[in-house]
């Protein structure tokens, strides 16, 4: 089976973030920089399966040259080889630009197994990697916390709302968004370490069309909470008026019930 498991590179969760002079999104220069939890979760599923079935993980990651210390250590933890979709202004993408970039690159892999994280640390879009299925033309399960891929047909099973789940029968070649805390994750062992300088790393370049396409959305401002202390008094010391005016204002202002 292969499998094929797309990483992000983001800021270190500890790093301390300020916004950039545009006000369009942080200062990257001087962060630290880290993979994105829940494509870590995503790594560790494929080789548990790997391990069950046999076959070959394949880990794609985009990004400048940076996002090589996450191709390295995923592949010091057990990747067999990694595709780095190059380029330095990649990380702005929308999630269907995005998509198609990666689409572009793992395209010709056929794989029988994508995974990705359900949504990454930085924009949490959760997008990415469904329009990356409908881009492949394939069947996807989203917030998934565990793989049966041992018979014919792939079982997972999804997180649903209210302490509920749903166990999933669904065909492969199929994609599959990893929700974090699925498993325990491990790290990489010297011999891994070792190992991993001899792995492949293939570069490719993402498509020009998609790069120079405009995007389908933008962020217009970014900011830190701005604290204001502003406090009411409802119903003039008469605690039924001022339980009526706060409902009223839930309702019309805060528009919660």
């Amino acid at each position: 089976m292969k499998i094929v498991v797309m990483m992000k590179q983001v800021a270190n969760k500890d790093a301390i973030l300020r916004i950039n002079k545009e006000g369009t999104w942080i200062e990257e220069a001087d962060l630290s920089f880290e993979v994105s939890e829940s494509d870590g979760y995503a790594l560790e599923e494929a080789l548990r399966v790997r391990e069950k079935v046999s076959g070959e993980v394949v880990v794609c990651s985009m990004g400048p040259q940076r996002v090589k210390s996450v191709i390295k250590d995923a592949l010091a933890r057990g990747a067999d080889r990694a595709i780095h979709v190059v380029g330095d202004n990649l990380g702005s993408l929308s999630p269907y630009a995005a998509a198609s970039a990666l689409a572009d690159a793992v395209r010709d892999e056929k794989p029988d197994l994508i995974l990705t994280g359900l949504q990454s640390d930085d924009y949490g879009y959760g997008q990415t990697g469904v329009i990356l299925a409908e881009l492949l033309g394939l069947p996807h399960a989203t917030i998934v916390i565990e793989v049966d891929a041992s018979g014919e047909k792939l079982r997972v099973k999804r997180e649903l709302e209210s302490g509920w789940y749903q166990w999933y029968t669904m065909p492969m070649p199929a994609l599959l968004t990893i929700q974090s805390g699925i498993s325990q994750i491990r790290y990489a062992t010297l011999k891994g370490i070792m190992a991993a300088k001899k792995k492949e790393i293939k570069e490719v370049a993402p498509p020009a069309e998609v790069v120079g396409r405009p995007s389908h959305q933008r962020i217009e401002r970014v900011y830190l909470p701005q604290k204001t202390k502003r406090t009411q008094l409802l119903g003039n010391g008469d605690a039924k008026a001022g339980a009526v005016a706060l409902a009223e204002k839930l309702h019309t202002e805060a528009r919660v019930i």
